[in-house]
């Protein structure tokens, strides 16, 4: 017997973590049997690498480090996160709710590659954490789409202005275009749902979005 894994995608400012917190104690009010994940585990030391990584220690500009390396640093917490913390509850049959997975290598990673290039890397990835490190395949992703004008805003507002506080990845528009981009093309061919937060100008109201989210999860 194994559990149901949904999975909350979206680029930094879409509100993701947000909707996380509204959606996990939804679930607990609804005294649905569940646990909530999300990665990277800054908690644990398997997130080293990560946080060197997004904090510039290897590179200011995330474009020079090699996709295929940075998704190793993701996919060696993802499976340390599972195999210490929710793999038995998994197994047991309940529900998994992650903030992020596999999935952000697709959206963050991929865009280092030609774009020839993206279907042979979203095979790489999907091989190599799903089938050689053996991380369970989500039933369903939900992709959070805000448009970037949009999410900037949103940043500048969640630090007060101060751009220093951003990592390699929020303070490069240019790369988060293109992350939005690999974003909606691996949504389409992975049957991800899509729900638009934003009229274009301004974020939907975020009731209007967890009540979408959780049209999906109430399948489960």
């Amino acid at each position: 017997m194994q559990g149901s894994l949904v999975v909350i995608e979206g680029l930094d400012g879409s509100g993701k973590s947000t909707q996380f917190e509204i959606v996990d104690k939804l679930l607990s009010e609804r005294n649905i049997s569940h646990k909530s994940i999300s990665f990277p585990d800054y908690d644990n030391p398997s997130s080293a690498l990560v946080k060197m990584y997004l904090s510039g220690e290897f590179s200011k500009n995330a474009a020079d480090v090699n996709a295929f390396a940075a998704a190793s640093f993701y996919a060696v917490d993802r499976y340390a996160s599972y195999k210490l913390y929710w793999e038995k509850v998994y197994k047991s049959g309940d529900l998994i709710l992650a903030s992020r997975y596999v999935t952000s290598n697709a959206i963050y990673q991929m865009v280092k590659c030609e774009k020839s290039e993206w279907d042979s890397f979203l095979d790489w990835l999907f091989d190599y954490e799903y089938e050689r490190l053996g991380l369970p395949r989500p039933d369903s992703v939900i992709f959070l789409d805000m448009p970037i004008s949009v999410s900037q805003k949103l940043l500048s507002a969640r630090y007060n202005g101060d751009e220093n506080k951003k990592d390699i990845h929020e303070v490069d528009v240019e790369f988060l275009k293109r992350c939005r981009e690999a974003a909606l093309y691996t949504a389409e061919k992975f049957n991800w749902n899509i729900i638009q937060c934003s009229d274009g100008e301004n974020p939907f109201p975020k009731e209007k979005i967890t009540s979408e989210i959780m049209k999906i999860i109430d399948r489960f």
